[in-house]
């Protein structure tokens, strides 16, 4: 298919690089300024994840004096290593298959502790259309501060959306909303 315009005739594939160099280029930004911020603020990051297989961490990463800020992460794909390794009640995990709120906030609250960073990301969902999601295609992810919950919220996205988008698209927003908590903090402190 070709989309025709006066100026430019434009492939799918050549709109899809194109907006895929676009997504990366904002997300350069968001990621600098969230690294400018928790420089200036003084405070650390750590990251707990399944669904994004390590691309929120590979993202921290890449941001300028990382190791100022980033003290690491855990990346679990099995319901098993969500007991274990965060401390995931059992049953929880048996039931939802380690995809709820609850356990994206108890893997938040446990990467926190064994980081013992200030904020700490956790994420758990689903990539692609599976039995246990009923076909569909969410995510739960939760932002602590200081040991408390601040923000947990699902992600729902087209049953079609094919994996990797899905795994962009959930770490875009979920880095958009630390970026806006990150905010509202630099706000509280200015305040007082």
């Amino acid at each position: 298919m070709i989309l025709k315009s006066s100026k430019i005739d434009l492939t799918i594939e050549q709109l899809n690089v194109k907006s895929f160099i676009y997504f990366l280029a904002e997300l350069q930004n968001l990621l600098e300024y969230i690294g400018e911020q928790l420089v200036e603020i003084n405070e650390t990051v750590s990251i707990a994840e399944n669904v994004t297989a390590g691309f929120l961490q590979f993202s921290f990463s890449q941001i300028k004096d990382a190791s100022k800020f980033f003290k690491g992460g855990v990346t679990v794909y099995t319901p098993g290593d969500d007991v274990s390794l965060f401390g995931v009640d059992p049953e929880k995990v048996l039931f939802c298959n380690s995809v709820s709120p609850e356990v994206a906030e108890e893997m938040a609250l446990s990467v926190g502790k064994k980081f013992k960073s200030d904020w700490s990301i956790a994420v758990t969902g689903y990539a692609c259309p599976v039995e246990e999601s009923r076909h569909k295609l969410y995510a739960f992810f939760s932002i602590s501060y200081h040991g408390k919950i601040i923000l947990s919220e699902k992600l729902d996205l087209h049953s079609r959306t094919i994996p990797v988008k899905a795994q962009l698209y959930y770490s875009e927003f979920i880095l958009g909303c630390f970026k806006l908590e990150l905010d509202k903090v630099r706000a509280d402190q200015k305040i007082v």
